[in-house]
């Protein structure tokens, strides 16, 4: 480009950002938003000293070596840099040789925040489990031996305290008002290097990545050593706690997430309460509703959650839940998605009286119940074995299932009142997922006790439609939308 050509270019530039009406004149909004850009300056004055690096020790034994103080350098050389420690010879015994020793060594780094003034400090529980000792150190150098006050591994919240007083504790903001697109920042200690800035937008909120925690989604540059640290909106609050980062390569890729604070508060407050957290139950295993099953059993639009097993003597079978029920709301609240109902019934206090709005063979009930405390996930018993031959059914074979009558002592290992057991499911049943060994409770929305409860069923439907299909496979209850092939 001629030297011309490049100062015509410059002046037309210059026109264009003073606002002079010319073809090459930038819109009023794209300039707006230029001088708009963030500036973060102030918020890392502002929020920066109530953010720690946290660092964990673990004990490990170690031997004394009287004497040989030259191989004890040799392995602490190697130690050090990494590198796999040789075979060493090793001495002979020796008459009153000193016992193992326990020696702290680093175990990890991460990030927290500081909570209140006196010392109480937020982080992620992955960040101190295992650790023998938590260090912590503040902005201005001082390191503190902190105390595990307690940690909860369902939602990755840890609380530690130290000795201190007078502390910059950050403001909390409301993650109700934060938007998708708004700018973010946060602060951690990215592979140990302390006090390290980062910031992006928020990409997406109520990411279903946990059982209990809708996330927030980040394109924030997080980092092995940011955990536990905050993410802080342009008011300079914490809205949430960075936690994880989806990557292939182990660094960052551009997806990051953090634990919401009102979420992550919650829970701190239940550990500085008692050490402990306590959460709701109502013993059910849920799964999500497709939108074949929605429209199949005439739910309509696919919300709820999917009533898989109901635990024996739990909240749930008192009250009259049944597997392939869909629990649609709580309390009045809708349940939109299924991942909708374990955050809604954790949340609640043990012993809180409820009502669960459930669908049920083409109709809606409400059920009382008591919320009970959640407990170790129990492992699903196997599926029962074969029984005696019984009498068998080939009235299904229209729609690719063979299917016999259910023993009695399958009725009792799988806790059911009737149904037919599965023998085969070829062509349109097994395209719909049923398989040998599937116990079928209900046909088009109608119980099925029996053989001839079955096959008066079918004799009802429609078989160049649709039908659903509700099944047990050991203890989870699913449904399958059976679609025979058109002749």
């Amino acid at each position: 480009m001629m030297q011309g050509e490049l100062k015509m270019l410059g002046r037309w530039a210059v026109l264009a950002v003073f606002g002079v009406s010319t073809g090459l004149m930038l819109p009023a909004t794209a300039l707006a938003q230029a001088r708009a850009l963030p500036d973060f300056t102030d918020l890392v004055e502002q929020v920066g000293p109530s953010v720690v690096n946290i660092r964990t020790l673990e004990k490990v034994p170690s031997r004394a070596r009287p004497g040989n103080g030259s191989d004890d350098e040799m392995l602490e050389f190697f130690r050090r840099f990494g590198v796999p420690t040789p075979n060493m010879p090793r001495q002979a015994p020796q008459p009153n040789r000193p016992q193992a020793q326990e020696e702290p060594q680093p175990r990890g780094v991460g990030s927290g925040f500081i909570l209140s003034a006196d010392g109480y400090i937020m982080t992620n529980a992955h960040v101190v489990d295992g650790a023998d000792e938590v260090l912590v150190t503040l902005t201005d150098d001082r390191e503190f031996k902190a105390r595990i006050v307690g940690a909860d591994k369902r939602s990755d919240v840890a609380v530690v305290k130290i000795d201190a007083t007078g502390l910059p504790a950050v403001k909390v903001g409301d993650v109700n008002r934060l938007k998708v697109g708004e700018w973010v920042m946060a602060i951690g200690s990215p592979f140990g290097l302390k006090n390290t800035v980062t910031a992006g937008i928020v990409s997406a909120k109520q990411r279903d990545t946990g059982d209990y925690l809708p996330f927030i989604q980040t394109d924030v540059a997080v980092n092995p050593g940011n955990s536990g640290g905050p993410l802080i909106n342009m008011r300079g609050e914490v809205v949430g706690i960075n936690s994880q980062i989806y990557s292939r390569s182990g660094g960052f890729m551009g997806i990051s997430f953090a634990i919401p604070i009102d979420e992550a508060i919650r829970v701190s407050d239940q550990l500085r309460s008692s050490g402990r957290v306590s959460r709701g139950r109502i013993g059910v295993q849920i799964d999500a509703v497709s939108k074949d099953v929605a429209e199949a059993i005439g739910l309509g639009k696919p919300v709820g959650a999917l009533v898989r097993a109901v635990e024996p003597a739990s909240p749930a079978d008192k009250a009259g839940v049944e597997a392939g029920d869909i629990i649609t709301k709580v309390d009045g609240k809708p349940i939109d998605k299924h991942s909708d109902l374990p955050r809604l019934i954790g949340a609640m206090k043990p012993g809180t009286k409820i009502s669960l709005t459930v669908f049920r063979r083409g109709a809606s009930r409400d059920l009382a119940l008591m919320v009970a405390e959640i407990e170790p996930d129990k492992v699903a018993q196997k599926t029962p074995e074969r029984e005696e031959k019984p009498k068998q059914s080939s009235v299904g074979q229209a729609l690719g299932l063979t299917v016999s009558e259910l023993g009695e002592a399958a009725k009792k290992e799988l806790k059911l009142k009737g149904g037919v057991k599965v023998d085969s499911a070829v062509d349109a049943a097994a395209r719909a997922g049923l398989r040998e060994g599937d116990v079928i409770t209900a046909i088009a929305n109608g119980e099925v006790a029996n053989l001839k409860e079955f096959e008066a069923a079918l004799a009802k439907v429609d078989r160049s439609k649709a039908v659903n299909i509700l099944f047990r496979r050991g203890e989870w209850a699913q449904y399958a939308v059976i679609r025979p092939t058109r002749p």
